[in-house]
C-alpha cells in the first residue's frame, strides 16, 4: 500500500508496535498492555507533530488506532480501516476463541506459515520477513500476548477507551472515511466490518475484496488506489 500512497504526494508513517516488525521486542509477556501501545503511538504523533492525518489501519492497528483521535481530535482528517474492530468488553466469536486457544498452546508461533496460509499469494521472500523479526521465540512476547488483551470482558483494560472510541466515531467524526473487507476473514469479517461502518459517521458503502482474508492489507494494490481514487488523490 505505502508505494500507492507515497505516490500520490503522501509523507507516509507506517510504525510497528512494540513487539513486531523493526520495533524493540520486551520479552516479559506482562509488560504488553493496551495503553503501553496506544500511548507510545500518541507520543510518536505528538513527537513529529503530525497532522492532516489519514489514519489507516486493520486488525490491533485499529483496535488501537480507532481510539486515538479520542484524545487528538484536531489532528485527524480521514481514516482508511480494514478488518478490525473496536472492542468494548463483550464476549468473542468462536474465531477469536478458537485463534486464542490455538496461540496459548503454541509458544513459538510459526509466523510466516501463519500469514501463508491465510495469505495464499505471499511469496516465499515475503513469508521469509514476516518471519524475520523472530529469530527465536523469545522474540515472540507481542505475538503471544497481544491476543490475550482483546477486550472480550467489561472489566479488561481498554474497554472503556474503546466505547469512548464509538462514541467519538458516531457522534464527532466529520473527516473522510473508506472501508476494505477482506471477505474471507473468518473472525474481523463482513458482520464485523458491517457493525463498524454502521458506527462511522458518514462511511461509504465498503470496498469488498472477495478473496482477501484477514491480514487483507496483503491486497494493498487494489485497496490503496481505491482509497486515493475515492479521497480524489488520483
Amino acid at each position: 500500500m505505502i508505494p500507492h500512497f507515497v505516490d500520490s504526494g503522501a509523507r507516509v508513517i507506517a510504525p510497528d508496535f512494540f513487539g513486531f516488525g523493526r520495533s524493540d521486542k520486551p520479552a516479559a509477556e506482562a509488560d504488553y498492555t493496551f495503553h503501553f501501545h496506544r500511548n507510545h503511538i500518541m507520543r510518536l504523533i505528538e513527537r513529529l507533530d503530525l497532522n492532516n492525518i489519514t489514519l489507516v489501519c486493520q486488525d490491533w492497528g485499529g483496535l488501537i488506532g480507532l481510539t486515538l483521535p479520542v484524545d487528538m481530535q484536531e489532528r485527524f482528517s480521514r481514516l482508511i480501516v480494514m478488518n478490525t474492530t473496536l472492542v468494548v468488553g463483550r464476549p468473542a466469536t468462536k474465531g477469536f476463541d478458537q485463534w486464542l486457544a490455538y496461540v496459548q498452546k503454541t509458544p513459538d508461533l510459526p509466523v510466516g506459515s501463519f500469514l501463508k496460509s491465510t495469505t495464499p499469494h505471499l511469496t516465499d521472500a515475503e513469508v521469509a520477513a514476516y518471519d524475520a523479526p523472530y529469530p527465536d521465540s523469545s522474540f515472540k512476547a507481542g505475538a503471544r500476548q497481544f491476543p490475550r488483551l482483546v477486550m472480550t470482558a467489561p472489566d479488561m483494560e481498554g474497554v472503556g477507551t474503546s466505547k469512548r472510541a464509538f462514541e467519538f466515531w458516531t457522534n464527532d467524526w466529520k473527516g473522510e472515511s473508506f472501508m476494505a473487507i477482506g471477505m474471507k476473514d473468518t473472525i474481523l469479517g463482513p458482520p464485523v466490518m458491517r457493525h463498524l461502518a454502521s458506527k462511522i459517521n458518514g462511511c461509504p458503502e465498503p470496498l469488498e475484496i472477495a478473496d482477501g482474508g484477514h491480514f487483507v492489507q496483503e491486497w494493498g494494490d487494489i485497496i490503496a488506489p481505491a482509497a486515493l481514487k475515492h479521497f480524489g488523490d488520483i
